[in-house]
């Protein structure tokens, strides 16, 4: 390319610092949109959060190759800057058809797949939404290293420079999105902002080569016209394209079949959904399945294993419940203090809540007392933070495979223990009751069990609930039968009676989680895989037996 066809915005190398930059940026804004998009649907863990950064690396790696051997055979940067615009487009299309592409990825593969369907379903969601757009993205640096090196003398220099450019985009790109724009303006508009700023940039690079192409002339120059014309037409093109992600992606709802919301949002944790009937609010963090925290309109009981946890004060030796200073290590919208408030008095009782958005949606649909103190911290280093001790501590910090590791130890319930009072109680809900050797809550059962003298459990019936009750006090269950008799017949008195007669002493067995070693990610997927096979064993005869017409019958 002549010095008089090229285009200005490329005299200086600060152009091409600046894609550097903003590429990197980018690719880190994809990636951290890519696990809010996938986290309603297949959980926010550390398996998830391997497969996107797995697959993003492989499209990286392909694309870093593809573009390094493309600068070497047609060192055109008009090249670079088309790829650019493919992919901002692709990624502005993602809020658009984001959502549907992995339901219809899990719809198909729960019928053929038997075994690690969270992992091939969110494997395949991957490759489809962001290998392409993140392979033409891996291109921009080996592309811009051959743009950009004049003589071997600076190509240290100018190759250090454009890491350098890509690194600081890249951190920029991580911290803007998890604490910036997916808190205030939702994973859709993020996706939407990085790919207009892609955009943007591969505009001004049409626009400089068009205007270098009008004043080259000479020979040739109807060539570069067409080329220039070429690219302009590429660019409105890409623009177009990208308004119309903007007016079908603007949408901050992932459950897109829902139309009885009372709110969804965002928060920096966690996709939130507010449903209201006639009969209770009901919070859920995830699309597809699962009920994080209910309020029930009649104030009654609700059938959940909310109503199994109130027998924890009835457990604690020497003092009437209402009496109880109880502690909520994961306190949602705070249900459980709700009840323990209506049906044993004014306890006093603390939450602690990691996700602030979810405290401000407990005061606004769920009625929780402004007088329950929430703190927003992690429920461990609120442990660590504090000496206070409690006579019942609740841990219901377990959401379906997002199980937080250094909950589940040993360590955590010893620490724990150190903050109960001398009898007192810990119920922890373990909401994913799983068959076989070594499940998830055998796991958890067993760790506890090596803190605490007494371990008992009862199953949550109609879920997968199962509530374990720990307390170093032998004559707990005593404690429990003599508290539960002075009960006021009513529900709570019914619903204690069936507790009772469902209680059983856990035996415990030598699978113990440790800070060290707390596979709850593998463990859980594993109870996912029975629970999703359990409920599409029916759907998935049929489909054997009648194909996708007798299946469609079915539904």
């Amino acid at each position: 390319m002549s010095m008089t066809s090229t285009p200005g915005i490329l005299r200086n190398k600060a152009f091409l610092y600046l894609t550097e930059f903003f590429a990197g940026m980018s690719v880190m804004a994809v990636e951290l949109g890519a696990s809010r998009l996938l986290a309603p649907y297949f959980s926010s863990s550390q398996i998830v959060w391997t497969i996107i950064i797995g697959t993003i690396m492989i499209a990286m790696a392909l694309g870093n190759i593809y573009g390094g051997r493309s600068a070497d055979k047609n060192p055109d940067p008009g090249k670079l800057y088309g790829r650019m615009l493919l992919a901002a487009v692709w990624i502005a299309a993602i809020p658009a058809v984001g959502k549907y592409i992995i339901v219809g990825i899990s719809a198909l593969l729960i019928f053929s797949v038997n075994n690690n369907f969270l992992i091939i379903a969110a494997f395949a969601a991957c490759m489809v939404l962001f290998v392409f757009p993140l392979f033409l993205l891996g291109t921009v640096t080996p592309s811009l290293a051959k743009y950009s090196v004049g003589n071997l003398e600076e190509s240290g220099k100018v190759v250090g420079t454009l890491g350098a450019f890509n690194t600081i985009g890249s951190i920029i790109g991580t911290f803007v999105p998890t604490f910036v724009t997916i808190p205030s303006v939702g994973t859709s508009i993020t996706f939407l902002i990085f790919a207009g700023i892609l955009l943007v940039l591969a505009v001004a690079y049409f626009v400089s080569a068009g205007r270098a192409s009008a004043g080259g002339g000479g020979r040739g120059g109807s060539g570069k016209e067409k080329e220039s014309a070429s690219g302009m037409g590429k660019a409105v093109t890409a623009c177009l394209c990208y308004i119309l992600c903007c007016v079908l992606g603007y949408s901050d709802s992932f459950a897109f079949w829902e139309n009885n919301l009372a709110y969804e949002g965002e928060s920096v944790y966690n996709y939130l959904q507010v449903k209201e009937s006639d009969r209770s609010v009901i919070l859920s963090t995830n699309v597809l399945f699962g009920v994080q925290s209910i309020y029930m309109k009649n104030q009654g009981l609700t059938g959940m294993y909310y109503d199994y946890a109130m027998a924890a004060p009835l457990m604690v030796e020497g003092k009437a419940p209402r009496d109880c200073r109880v502690l909520i290590l994961g306190m949602g919208t705070g249900t459980y203090a709700t009840q323990c408030r209506k049906y044993f008095g004014d306890m006093d009782i603390r939450g602690v809540e990691i996700d602030e958005k979810i405290t401000a949606l407990s005061r606004e649909y769920f009625h929780l007392p402004e007088d329950v103190p929430v703190t927003t911290y992690d429920g461990r280093a609120f442990l660590n933070a504090v000496d206070e001790k409690y006579d019942v501590i609740m841990v219901d910090a377990y959401q379906d495979i997002t199980i937080p590791f250094q909950m589940s130890s040993v360590e955590f319930f010893y620490l724990v223990k150190a903050h109960l009072a001398e009898d007192g109680v810990m119920v922890v809900n373990m909401n994913m009751r799983g068959s076989g050797e070594g499940n998830i809550n055998q796991y958890l059962a067993d760790t506890i069990s090596s803190v605490f003298g007494d371990v008992h459990t009862v199953e949550v019936a109609g879920s997968t609930n199962r509530e374990l009750f720990a307390s170093d006090n032998k004559a707990m269950l005593e404690r429990f039968e003599a508290g539960r008799q002075n009960l006021e017949e009513g529900e709570l008195y019914a619903m204690m009676e069936r507790v009772s007669g469902s209680l059983t002493p856990y035996e415990a067995g030598n699978y113990i989680l440790t800070d060290d070693k707390a596979p709850v990610e593998l463990l859980g997927m594993r109870v996912i895989d029975e629970l999703i096979g359990d409920e599409v064993a029916y759907y998935k005869a049929i489909y054997e037996e009648k194909g996708l017409e007798g299946l469609l019958e079915a539904f």
